[in-house]
């Protein structure tokens, strides 16, 4: 599996060879460093842990500091890691870019959704609401029944209702890489990536390509 951190940096389009708009999502990614190399026989499993975000030294800790100058890779502020199906093709300190990955490529993107505050369930989970008829006055989004009555008596754990809404992980999948920069350390997906602008994305091989 390959994988690279990066931010959004917005929607736009592209045209491709036919004359048809293709909305895209441009992820600034990378470059990524190296920072460790798990294998199966010290680790029980193959991996590698990337950092992304240069950041000055005195945002890190001592022991981050120290993890890092092992691999002898510059002060990161992002730590991930990435599963391989295979012994480790990589050593620490080794620089991953944006053309680790080719255009017409499956990924799938994970990243923090956009945080919506407090929502009723109507916004939250599209409830119909109540009827809008007949004398009714203060029930149109209201959620409904939550459940049975005496018996069991309360409210199962995990009932669709009111709450905070986004501000969540979540992960768009099989995506497809319509642009790769690799100079200016661009990647273009087809379609809509979670999270606001600027907002920490991790790109990873499609795990249902």
């Amino acid at each position: 599996m390959k994988g690279i951190l990066g931010r959004k940096v917005g929607m736009t389009q592209l045209f491709d060879d036919s004359g048809a708009v293709v909305p895209v999502t441009v992820i600034e990614a990378g470059p990524c460093y190296v920072t460790q190399v798990k294998a199966e026989d010290t680790d029980g499993y193959n991996a590698i842990q990337i950092g992304f975000d240069e950041t000055p030294e005195r945002k890190l800790t001592k022991g981050q500091l120290g993890h890092l100058k092992k691999s002898n890779t510059p002060t990161l502020r992002v730590l991930r890691e990435v599963r391989l199906t295979s012994g480790a093709e990589h050593a620490p300190g080794d620089v991953i870019k944006a053309d680790v990955f080719a255009e017409g490529e499956l990924v799938d993107v994970t990243g923090t959704s956009k945080g919506k505050g407090f929502a009723g369930g109507v916004k939250r989970h599209g409830f119909a609401g109540g009827p809008k008829t007949h004398g009714q006055s203060d029930r149109h989004r209201a959620p409904g029944a939550r459940g049975a009555g005496s018996t069991p008596g309360h409210t199962f754990p995990g009932t669709k209702g009111a709450g905070q809404m986004g501000n969540k992980r979540v992960t768009a999948q099989n995506l497809k890489v319509a642009l790769v920069d690799a100079e200016r350390n661009l990647i273009a997906v087809q379609g809509a990536v979670p999270g606001p602008r600027q907002g920490l994305v991790f790109v990873r091989t499609a795990a249902k390509a």
